[in-house]
């Protein structure tokens, strides 16, 4: 009785692996079309793509050019309100500069929760003059910023694109004034 056990179970173990060997095979095979692969990588907004060695740009708004210390740049390309009351601030950070430049600490802000979870955008606010309020960026149940971090140095000629979240200012608030601790403010217009 054990020998027919032993023979069911030996036999559903040779048609699982021939199932399995099956499904398996090919999984890593490319479909086959009649078209050539192409080449050319597709553009992130506000980023470029190349084929070859031409470069093709894809337009991007620019909101404000904020310039730093040593040659260090932040371009704000977008400022989209949504529908949770959230502010999203999207763009990039450049160096201009012919060598390596390590960010300067600063720019996460000196709050205590805030320094504790790296190098981050998380010193920006927001400045309603006409509201008379400062908006900080958003954080998390943990402390953590919404905000691009690890932010930590940038290579010759380098970029590294950013975003930060804040409370929505009101509708009727137009224009808000941009600042991020080593860099010049910038004033914002709000839609």
């Amino acid at each position: 009785m054990n020998v027919r056990y032993a023979r069911r179970g030996l036999a559903s173990l040779a048609v699982v692996s021939v199932a399995l060997l099956a499904v398996g095979c090919g999984a890593d095979e490319k479909p086959k079309t009649d078209k050539p692969a192409s080449t050319a990588v597709a553009p992130s907004k506000g980023g470029s793509a190349t084929q070859g060695s031409q470069a093709a740009e894809e337009p991007t708004e620019t909101l404000a050019v904020l310039k730093g210390n040593d040659g260090v740049e932040l371009t704000i390309s977008s400022a989209e309100r949504d529908a949770g009351g959230f502010l999203t601030l999207k763009g990039v950070l450049k160096n201009t500069s012919s060598r390596s430049l390590a960010l300067p600490g600063q720019i996460r802000g000196d709050e205590t929760e805030v320094m504790k979870h790296g190098n981050s955008l998380g010193g920006a606010t927001l400045l309603d003059s006409t509201g008379k309020k400062r908006y900080y960026v958003l954080r998390d149940t943990d402390g953590r910023p919404l905000t691009t971090t690890g932010l930590d140095i940038l290579p010759a000629g380098g970029t590294a694109t950013v975003f930060m979240q804040f409370p929505a200012p009101p509708t009727s608030t137009t224009e808000v004034s941009f600042q991020l601790p080593t860099f010049e403010p910038a004033t914002l217009k709000l839609s």
